[in-house]
């Protein structure tokens, strides 16, 4: 089992950056695939971008590609989500999941609010 507890969320311009972390703790964070997920007022949540555990390989939602980058760093037991050229409609609560098979998230942080002004 593990936590996870998301931060770096914000206040930002449009075209600006933030980095999104996830911390998590309990368990060897090698062991999980990580995802980052997104839900905007009234929308339902989506999918953003994943890691896989062992790997590294990266999958985007076509939203994002080119504009945000997941990582991890397995020894930090921490994953990221680097966030570019920001755009109103990033706005949202970012949550950070992780799971021990590839696209099944057992796991969910909090969330951590990104909000992105015109």
């Amino acid at each position: 089992q593990v936590q996870l507890v998301e931060s770096g969320g914000g206040l930002v311009q449009a075209g600006g950056s933030l980095r999104l972390s996830c911390q998590g703790s309990g368990s060897p964070f090698s062991r999980y695939h990580v995802g980052w997920f997104r839900q905007a007022p009234g929308k339902e949540r989506e999918f953003v971008a994943s890691i896989r555990g062992s790997s590294s390989r990266t999958y985007y939602a076509d939203s994002v590609k080119g504009r945000f980058t997941i990582s991890r760093d397995n020894p930090k037991n921490t994953a990221y989500l680097q966030m570019n050229s920001l755009k109103p409609e990033d706005t949202a609560v970012y949550y950070c999941a992780a799971g021990p098979v590839p696209d099944e998230y057992a796991y969910w942080g909090q969330g951590t609010q990104v909000t992105v002004a015109p």
